[in-house]
């Protein structure tokens, strides 16, 4: 690493400081940020953030089947589609000590700011998804959110595209009309009109 390097990283993704697995799946997904580099790469890179604890007072999660679920759709319907899972490389979350804990929510809150595409799924509300919405959102992303919270002004004003329940977005993704819609989102937000 070139001498001084170091001091421009931030402190959730200096090596020295974050475990060097989860560096390395940093390290993918903050390559140079898609929005200067547009149209060079037909990769579209995908967050599927959504509910994981919500407002349960307890150390446990609200169903996560939809994880999978919502992956093979974008997989099988978008083949350039490239997405990240944040479960899936902490599973063990719950258990993990604050020190780890912060790092990896301020990793992935960090992650939301390189992605194309921010895949929201919200059958309730979320604060850790609130805020990986904001940070896609004020970093150029389109934000999708699947939630019937159609009046919770944080999906309401953070969304590009709003579907209410998993199988829209899936009827969404067959038909095509996903693709052209996240597509359209893409060209005003470059336009600065969003």
């Amino acid at each position: 690493m070139a001498s001084g390097l170091v001091d421009t990283i931030p402190d959730v993704l200096r090596p020295d400081i974050v475990p060097p697995r989860r560096y390395c799946i940093l390290a993918v997904f903050l390559r140079p940020s898609k929005h200067a580099k547009r149209g060079l790469s037909r990769i579209m890179r995908f967050f599927l953030a959504g509910i994981m604890q919500g407002s349960n007072t307890e150390a446990i999660l609200h169903d996560q089947d939809y994880r999978q679920h919502a992956k093979g759709l974008l997989i099988k319907h978008i083949p350039e589609a490239d997405v990240y899972d944040p479960l899936t490389d902490n599973s063990e979350s719950l258990g993990y000590d604050d020190r780890t804990g912060r790092r990896v929510f301020f990793a992935h809150n960090m992650m939301c700011r390189e992605v194309d595409v921010l895949l929201a799924f919200l059958p309730e509300a979320s604060m850790g998804t609130a805020i990986e919405m904001w940070e896609a959102y004020q970093h150029g992303a389109v934000v999708v959110t699947i939630s019937p919270l159609r009046v919770n002004w944080a999906v309401r004003f953070l969304s590009h595209i709003l579907i209410e329940q998993i199988d829209q977005f899936e009827s969404a993704l067959e038909s095509g009309q996903l693709v052209t819609q996240i597509k359209k989102a893409r060209r005003v937000i470059e336009a600065g009109r969003d």
